[in-house]
């Protein structure tokens, strides 16, 4: 037996169904060993125990170090995702083969929830070992909570911090409040004191401070790019390929030979049209409607066959998975492909042949799809539309641009027919109890060259992006119930049903606003409490409140329905130059199309499924806390540089809380959340109304919902928080009160004195470690082009993890 063999051999011995412990010798005459493998056999064994795999027992006996774990508790191994608030998830690792032995069910264990002061020292990324206990919840359901116990192998990802050279002392102050204020690193002769530089972990051990090594000097944070790249390293981002999967990208990326278009439906001569952002450069979708002679429509939804040029196996496909998808800053978008594919050969560019997976949908004219066909095809677009064009055609106007002639009225009628056809699927799946969770963007506008903030812009839900989002939401789920009814293994995109306890804290929320709330674990209520919101200041306020009571959408190998969306089947089928799930559908689907491949590509398995499911959901959400870190980083930038201006800009807003420090705000033009200190309150003498909550001064209130004008009073880069003042009112309100008023308490101290609050640090402690990261960052002396303190433009992360 090789040395794997005999690991494996060993367990399933020591922990199969009423196995005892064992002595070598007993161990060896039950695996059948001959005398000369005896002496292999008792290395490994010594280092299983050496690893802590295996425990030496009483009389010599050896046990699996894990057994405990069918009784509810045990140990596990696995990778550790730190949150924003310090708490962790730790995501077993399904080829540990200890793991599997554990007597845990790792079926029913996807995740481990460890508090925020049982984390250690664990960094986010690191593989650790973790005490399990399986709780049962209100709902009685198993909720396993841990405690991280060692760290088995540190993250390869990097700290970023501010460098300073003191006297021969060499440290980084850490961007992320996870870690001590000052983190001591080996002398760089490359780096300045002030300037960000990326850390490599070297030891930290509990009780200990941590020490590191420069790998990288990133710059001085007021030069262009360098608050970006400091996120890239936070987040621990993939920048540039790997010179063997450029290469590899390279050879693959050639002209569609004619053997296998023969193979294909050609779609070549149809009115086929892609419709995106003015800026795409990566078109992965086109459509193709037609109505049908007895009512109803004919849907295509042809997406970019990434599958026929990313192989399972090869060096492109690893990189893919290890990506998990592009991730799209406010300045950049660091891709899943290389460029080659993504904006070359795979995207949809019009007037050029391009290979598609092709799902056919025919749809009645009340919205059922009544069949679904996927074949292979290669189609050449014939127009490429940006959401504003195909919404000047929605309006009642014509489609803007060069198409004259035929091609634009067929253009123009298509796009009207396909608005009919979504609108009826539309109104079909709200019918079924989806939830209209439509939300405004903002997108900070950002100069190419020295990548400042030069403004923002509102991107709107509008009727042309609803259009090409029915259509893409139909195609995914009728891929998705194809696979699970041919029972062919997938990743599917699954939304588990919200936590009532969740739910019920978000009705106190709606319900300060002023609205009726009724029962929120019925989902028909949820969406009347939405209607209720449409169009009102704070519209945007309840939604997010809602998306935050809500559980995380997630990938997984099973089918288990989409919560907000009600669907039974879902999956993405439609993005597979952007998210490596859809490659992995893509490559499942090759087994059923119409014209499948002679040697279709090798799907994986469902275990395979799994793995793959849980690290691209954790890639997905380190890229979501990357690309909303970048983009608060630089609308800080300019409301900063705004508020100093001659003229700064006003903002509409809403009061969304008060308390007696304050009054918290959005600020709706620019979605920013702050604070209102009493001190920026419109003129003197308010009180706080402890029964409204609200502040009062003769006629005048602001309590909940109240509309006001506002401007920016501070900017904190640090904690990445932004400060208003009210500077009006706006008339014509309902401002009668919310409450009695209620005297106020005289306030007691504390016969405890301050109070302690999560992860161990008193709230005297932890303003004093602020104000200890503000003094060292107001140290570091200007340099070069950097005029201004060590801080980046963008500042620090308001991630707070509290251990």
């Amino acid at each position: 037996m090789n040395e794997e063999q005999l690991k494996k051999g060993i367990l399933e011995l020591l922990a199969k169904p009423g196995a005892r412990p064992l002595t070598k010798s007993e161990m060896a005459r039950a695996l059948g060993l001959a005398p000369k493998e005896r002496a292999h056999f008792r290395r490994v064994l010594d280092a299983m125990v050496a690893d802590g795999v295996l425990n030496p027992g009483k009389k010599a006996r050896i046990e699996v170090a894990n057994s405990e774990g069918r009784g509810g508790k045990g140990r596990l191994i696995g990778r550790i995702r730190v949150f924003p608030k310090g708490h962790a998830t730790v995501y077993p690792d399904l080829n540990d083969l200890a793991n599997d032995l554990s007597g845990f069910d790792l079926e029913s264990i996807r995740r481990i929830y460890v508090p925020n002061n049982r984390t250690g020292t664990a960094m986010d990324g690191d593989t650790v070992e973790v005490s399990v206990e399986l709780k049962r919840g209100r709902d009685g359901e198993v909720d396993p909570q841990g405690a991280v116990t060692q760290i088995v192998e540190r993250t390869d990802r990097l700290v970023v911090g501010v460098y300073f050279n003191r006297n021969g002392f060499t440290y980084i102050q850490p961007d992320a409040e996870a870690l001590p204020a000052t983190l001591e690193v080996e002398p760089c002769a490359e780096a300045e004191t002030g300037q960000k530089v990326a850390v490599k972990l070297i030891e930290w051990r509990k009780g200990e401070d941590p020490r590191g090594r420069v790998e990288e000097v990133i710059g001085w944070p007021d030069s262009p790019g360098v608050d970006i790249m400091s996120v890239v390293h936070k987040y621990g981002l993939q920048t540039d390929f790997p010179p063997e999967v450029l290469a590899e990208a390279e050879a693959v990326a050639v002209p569609v030979p004619g053997k296998e278009k023969e193979r294909r439906e050609d779609w070549t001569d149809r009115l086929v049209i892609t419709i995106d952002p003015f800026d795409a450069k990566d078109h992965d979708d086109a459509i193709w409607v037609s109505p049908r002679p007895g009512g109803g429509w004919t849907l295509a939804v042809h997406i970019a066959d990434v599958s026929h040029y990313v192989k399972p196996g090869t060096r492109l496909d690893k990189e893919a998975l290890k990506r998990g998808n592009s991730t799209y800053l406010v300045d950049r978008v660091l891709p899943m492909l290389p460029e080659v594919l993504s904006n070359g050969i795979c995207s949809l560019r019009p007037d050029e042949e391009r290979l598609t997976k092709c799902a056919i949908l025919e749809i009645e004219a009340n919205g059922l799809v009544r069949k679904s066909t996927f074949v292979d095809a290669f189609i050449n677009s014939q127009a490429k539309l940006s959401y504003e064009q195909a919404q000047a055609v929605l309006d009642g106007g014509s489609v803007p641009g060069r198409f004259k002639g035929q091609l634009k009225k067929d253009l123009e009628a298509m796009i009207r027919e396909a608005w009919k056809m979504a609108s009826v699927l539309r109104q079909r799946r709200f019918k079924r109890g989806a939830l209209d969770m439509e939300m405004d963007e903002i997108k900070v506008l950002v100069d190419e060259s020295s990548k400042d903030a030069t403004g923002y812009a509102k991107v709107e839900h509008c009727e042309s992006h609803q259009l090409i989002e029915e259509c893409m939401l139909a195609a995914n789920e009728a891929v998705a119930k194809v696979l699970r009814d041919r029972n062919k293994p997938a990743i599917y995109r699954v939304h588990d049903d919200p936590d009532p306890e969740k739910l019920m804290e978000y009705g106190e929320l709606a319900r300060v606003h002023g609205y009726q709330v009724g029962d929120l674990t019925n989902r028909a209520h949820v969406q009347k409490l939405l209607d209720q919101a449409k169009g009102t200041p704070e519209e945007h306020n309840i939604k997010l409140g809602l998306l935050r009571s809500l559980k995380r959408a997630e990938y997984s190998e099973e089918p288990l329905g989409h919560y907000g969306l009600a669907k039974a089947d879902y999956a993405h089928f439609t993005s597979p130059i952007r998210r490596y799930a859809d490659l992995v559908v893509h490559r499942a689907l090759q087994h059923l199309l119409k014209n499948r491949p002679a040697k279709p590509d090798r799907s994986l398995t469902q275990q395979q499924c799994k793995e793959a499911a849980i690290h691209i959901s954790e890639t997905e959400r380190n890229s979501s806390f990357a690309e909303q870190e970048t983009k608060t980083l630089k609308l800080l930038e300019w409301l900063e540089r705004t508020r100093q201006s001659e003229s700064p800009p006003l903002f509409e807003g809403v009061v969304t809380e008060v308390r007696s420090m304050g009054t918290f705000v959005e600020a709706t033009d620019i979605m920013q959340k702050g604070l209102v200190k009493v001190a920026d309150l419109p003129g003197r003498g308010w009180r706080f109304n402890g029964g409204g909550p609200s502040f009062v001064k003769a006629d005048k209130h602001v309590q909940s919902g109240v509309q006001v004008k506002l401007k920016v009073a501070k900017v904190d880069f640090i904690e990445q928080r932004v400060d208003f003042a009210i500077v009006e009112i706006v008339p014509g309100q309902d401002l009668s009160p919310l409450g009695e008023e209620t005297p106020r308490k005289s306030k007691k101290k504390s016969r405890r004195g301050s109070q302690q609050t999560g992860g161990g640090k008193t709230k005297s402690q932890r303003t004093a470690r602020k104000a200890s990261r503000r003094k060292v960052a107001e140290k570091a002396p200007p340099k070069g082009k950097a005029k201004s303190k060590p801080k980046a433009k963008g500042g620090k992360s308001t991630r707070k993890r509290k251990r």
